[in-house]
């Protein structure tokens, strides 16, 4: 296949990219403004044959004129750093970005794929949130940025996929970490692993009772392809149902680092969601998909990885 990936060299798009040129029949187009991309995560795929760079934003008009049969849209900044430092560009990503790479996979009459968050169900009011459930978003709170960018690209695209008969598929990505994420993200993860690596004292906002369901990136990827390579075109949580305190994040981080850093409290955002945990039930039953990293393993392989960066 001709696919188009946007976001191709962020976090969770440069995996992605590496397994789909596995198969060697696909060729791909990775288009990415490098806001919060990095070309250094996919220097492998730079030079290989069935595969291109375009450096562009997507809130600009994307042409692409050879065919294409499926288009994946991962383009936007989805970090609290990140989206907080880009809150227009972020809103322009999930907005314009969404409804003119919808436009190029009606032109070309190409499958179309969402990279949509756990974000939509802002502080939910039920755990776990199943793919039913409409969510608790403040609309213009200080994440809105990014939690209503996310819930407008999950309407464009269901609104496309209606009035011109476009295959869609949304899956909403719960927490997920591993190798390539940007050490000064805010992400929960690497701020805790750098704190420790570094014996700093690990930051913990409120109480460290929110929990979290932390799914490794390949685990998540796997997920994004179960849903590619499906027939059903609908929307489906990925992400690991293993829950946790923030607090025991940071106690475990200690314990694999052994590191001898203190945790420290500092007062909690605005609109931090309280719970997250997402129910995987769909996506058990009709992509045969669930996660097999387990926390650790997972946490030791990104703690090695930060290691390596933090020695450059």
């Amino acid at each position: 296949m001709n696919i188009v990936l946007t976001g191709g060299s962020g976090f969770i798009g440069s995996h992605l990219s590496k397994e789909l040129l596995k198969d060697s029949e696909n060729k791909l187009i990775v288009v990415d403004n490098l806001l919060t991309g990095n070309l250094d995560n996919i220097q492998n795929l730079l030079d290989h044959e069935n595969a291109t760079f375009i450096q562009h934003d997507v809130q600009d008009h994307i042409e692409i004129n050879e065919k294409v049969d499926y288009v994946f849209h991962l383009a936007s900044a989805a970090s609290p750093v990140a989206y907080t430092e880009n809150p227009v560009n972020t809103l322009k990503a999930g907005s314009l970005g969404t409804i003119n790479t919808l436009g190029l996979a009606r032109k070309h009459n190409a499958e179309y794929f969402l990279a949509s968050t756990s974000e939509v169900y802002g502080d939910p009011l039920i755990t776990p949130q199943n793919e039913e459930y409409w969510g608790n978003v403040n609309p213009n709170g200080e994440r809105s940025m990014y939690d209503e960018a996310k819930r407008f690209a999950e309407a464009a695209t269901a609104t496309y996929a209606r009035s011109y008969n476009i295959k869609a598929k949304i899956i909403r990505i719960f927490n997920t970490y591993g190798p390539n994420m940007q050490l000064n993200d805010g992400r929960v993860v690497t701020n805790l692993i750098v704190q420790a690596l570094n014996d700093e004292d690990l930051t913990i906002y409120g109480d460290g009772s929110q929990t979290r369901s932390f799914s490794y990136v390949s685990d998540t990827v796997a997920g994004i392809l179960a849903m590619m390579k499906s027939d059903h075109y609908e929307v489906f949580n990925i992400g690991n149902p293993y829950e946790m305190t923030v607090k025991e994040l940071a106690e475990t981080i200690l314990k694999l680092t052994s590191s001898k850093s203190k945790i420290i409290y500092k007062p909690l955002p605005n609109d931090d969601p309280q719970q997250r945990r997402p129910d995987i039930t769909k996506a058990k039953e009709k992509l045969n998909w669930e996660p097999k990293i387990d926390l650790e393993t997972g946490l030791n392989t990104t703690i090695d990885w930060i290691k390596q960066e933090l020695s450059k």
